[in-house]
């Protein structure tokens, strides 16, 4: 007996050590080349985009010299046989950005149908997307990941709350490993924590024991939970998001027992979820559907957009559609929702349907880290 029990040790420590000399370049086998924007591309291109592409954010690209980076980066793109310099990575611009800017400002007068309120979103949509970047704070650094970064540090990155890097393909740094802020190469690809994950999840095997806990066993449910209630509009959802710098928030049941101001972002912990209205909704929606949709309820919002041919021929999610887990789910069937139905974050959820709190891509990555780093530790 004890002898099995050696053998299994034995190959789950085997299991670990190839996990963790898995790099960044083995995460991007199949991953396209970056998608981009040039500087001057107005927003409603800018959003084309990214719905062409299906996309939550995209890089914007400048010409060599002429701007600061986010954050003070320099990541370029150079000629593959020359060596000089093509364009500069000035920042990123996410939906959230979008529609921050779409809420900047005195919103009111959008709403309703008049004239001036079309031609006011019909002027925000035409404005350089160059101008908006840094809305929200993840607009404000670029990071790069080089491609022999080992998994483990990919996981340290992404475990602090940053969403995706741009990795350099044929750089001229790419000997050397972990995270660089200047950089150049002919092409770049983008790697998010969703392709980390998808990753990490084809590679199940080698996470053994920590996927069949409970999420609550493992501390990934995050307690803090904001969110908007039934009554909220959209165009006050949309302000609430870009207080928050939040992606996502979910609807919860309004309470006439409870004195609470629908215009702002409420405790959602112990209410009732009935949906989520998200940044990544709007992709699907022309600015002149979107005037029209401002003054909605978000909820009856979600059930219009559910029907969107943009989202009927995306495989995955509806609008309308919850993803939910309870606190004793295990690690790997929360993974799987995550990963099938393309979403950054689950709502968790009591057996009565009422929030008990979330867990996010990053959460997840946290308590996969921790886990491999005790079994590295053990070995």
């Amino acid at each position: 007996m004890q002898q099995r029990r050696d053998e299994r040790d034995s190959t789950a420590t085997k299991s670990t050590r190839r996990l963790v000399e898995k790099t960044v370049k083995d995460i991007l086998v199949n991953k396209r080349r970056l998608v981009e924007v040039p500087y001057t591309a107005t927003l409603g291109d800018t959003m084309n985009a990214l719905v062409a592409n299906k996309l939550v954010a995209v890089a914007v690209a400048a010409p060599p010299g002429q701007w600061i980076g986010a954050g003070g980066s320099m990541i370029m793109e150079s000629d593959k046989q020359t060596g000089i310099v093509r364009k500069h990575y000035i920042g990123m611009v996410t939906m959230l950005d979008i529609v921050a800017h779409i809420a900047d400002n005195d919103q009111d007068q959008m709403i309703g149908g008049s004239v001036d309120g079309v031609a006011d979103l019909e002027r925000k949509m035409m404005v350089p997307v160059s101008s908006i970047i840094g809305h929200c704070l993840e607009g404000l650094s670029l990071w790069t990941l080089n491609p022999n970064t080992s998994i483990l540090e990919c996981m340290e990155l992404f475990s602090k709350g940053i969403h995706r890097a741009l990795v350099p393909m044929n750089g001229q740094m790419e000997n050397i490993q972990g995270v660089e802020l200047v950089e150049s190469a002919s092409s770049y690809k983008m790697l998010t924590q969703m392709d980390l994950l998808k990753f990490l999840k084809d590679h199940a095997p080698e996470l053994e024991g920590i996927l069949s806990r409970s999420i609550k066993e493992v501390g990934a449910i995050n307690d803090n939970v904001y969110a908007i209630n039934d009554r909220t509009k959209v165009i006050e959802a949309i302000k609430c998001l870009r207080t928050a710098s939040l992606n996502a928030v979910p609807i919860v049941q309004s309470n006439d027992d409870i004195e609470e101001d629908h215009r702002h972002l409420i405790n959602g912990k112990g209410r009732k979820l009935i949906g989520t209205f998200s940044a990544t909704d709007l992709r699907g929606c022309h600015f002149s559907a979107l005037q029209t949709w401002l003054p909605l309820r978000a909820q009856e919002f979600t059930e219009i957009v559910s029907t969107s041919p943009l989202f009927a021929a995306e495989e995955g999610l509806s609008p309308k559609e919850l993803v939910t887990c309870l606190p004793d789910s295990p690690l790997s069937e929360v993974i799987d929702k995550v990963v099938s139905k393309h979403v950054h974050r689950v709502w968790v959820v009591d057996q009565q349907g009422l929030l008990v709190g979330l867990i996010s891509l990053t959460d997840i990555v946290v308590v996969l880290r921790a886990s491999i780093l005790s079994k590295i530790d053990a070995m």
